[in-house]
């Protein structure tokens, strides 16, 4: 790690460091840096180049921690892996653990019900990332190299994840380049409670998201391939609707999806181009009613995955103190869609040697 002093004016906000936050259960140290613009506050940890806490103001001014995460480094190399995390080699689920490029098998362990999920057994939200100051900016950019046969993936991956804040939006920033064909999906696995993490679920939160369609999914959470119209269905965010109405009206029907997701956990579509191939659009809103805070997320990736913690088993006491139970978080994380490389009809996931990955998604933090 580079750590140059405890503090530093950057651009119009402050970047601190903390050189000795944690250390791993094998005793290296883990430094968290704190990205501060004046508005909003930003905690990121090494461990996984991870959203580690967002202070944000509410229409009072007062502020509350918005992202689920710990105060300490030993959840996040447990059960608490995905919180906050920048998740690969390839996010979400490859099916069966297998793959074919170029004619040739790949296998990654399985970790999901018969499927991989988030990259393996040892993702890259378990590796320490390098860290270094963004120059002339409020912002930190980590960095992984990922080698040939990681997890099984081929090719030597070189993954740069650059976090910059200014003016409340966080803007996050994914690069990569390989050495062979390799496939990819790198996203942040934020989960997210405007009310603030630790308060109680995010089932009144208004959420709307900018899609038409979304991926329905099989019994182990795989895509079936079919794009599905969200109209007439659970899945239809098109107008800011409360997240537990809509829960609770499909659960009500006996909806399938629902079933399967333990509530939402299914990728929407937001275009059908692969990421880095389309100007940065809106893909999301939400809004706490009560505080006023608002996030909107924007992205160039071609789906959004909508998690609405379904499966959090309050088994992780967050922060404040409060177990993490069913629905105390919502994550949203840009991504392509999931077990691409096993379905040529999704947007391509495959990353060759000489051509870059480049992706950026920003979290705007904002007041209704």
């Amino acid at each position: 790690m580079t750590h140059h002093g405890a503090k530093h004016e950057a651009g119009r906000g402050e970047v601190r460091v903390e050189p000795e936050w944690g250390r791993t259960g094998g005793g290296d140290p883990v430094a968290r840096w704190v990205l501060d613009d004046g508005a909003v506050r930003v905690g990121l940890v090494e461990h996984g180049a991870r959203i580690q806490s967002v202070l944000v103001p509410d229409r009072d001014g007062a502020l509350a921690d918005v992202a689920l995460g710990f105060g300490e480094l030993a959840p996040y190399e447990g059960k608490g892996r995905s919180f906050g995390a920048s998740v690969g080699r390839f996010a979400n689920r490859i099916a069966g653990g297998s793959f074919t490029l170029d004619g040739r098998t790949f296998s990654i362990p399985a970790t999901d019900r018969g499927n991989a999920l988030h990259g393996g057994r040892n993702p890259y939200s378990q590796r320490l990332w390098t860290a270094h100051e963004v120059p002339g900016a409020c912002g930190v950019r980590f960095s992984l190299l990922s080698p040939d046969g990681d997890e099984g993936f081929p090719g030597a991956l070189s993954v740069h994840v650059q976090y910059v804040l200014t003016g409340g939006v966080l803007v996050v920033e994914t690069s990569a380049t390989t050495d062979a064909p390799t496939v990819l999906n790198l996203t942040n696995h934020a989960y997210w409670n405007l009310a603030g993490e630790g308060s109680g679920t995010v089932e009144a939160h208004l959420l709307q998201v900018d899609a038409a369609a979304f991926l329905p999914v099989d019994l182990t959470g795989v895509p079936t391939g079919e794009r599905r119209a969200v109209a007439g269905t659970p899945f239809d965010f098109t107008e800011a609707t409360p997240v537990g109405y809509r829960l609770r009206d499909g659960e009500a029907a006996g909806d399938e999806q629902l079933e399967r997701g333990s509530g939402f956990d299914h990728c929407f579509v937001l275009a059908e181009v692969p990421a880095g191939e389309r100007e940065v659009s809106r893909a999301a809103r939400v809004e706490d009613p009560v505080s006023g805070r608002t996030l909107e997320v924007w992205t160039d990736q071609p789906g959004l995955q909508v998690f609405s913690g379904g499966t959090l088993a309050g088994t992780l006491t967050g922060k404040a103190g409060a177990p993490y139970g069913p629905r105390t978080g919502l994550a949203l994380e840009p991504q392509a869609f999931p077990d691409a490389p096993n379905q040529p009809d999704f947007p391509t996931t495959v990353l060759r040697e000489g051509d870059e990955f480049l992706s950026v998604t920003e979290f705007r933090f904002g007041l209704a």
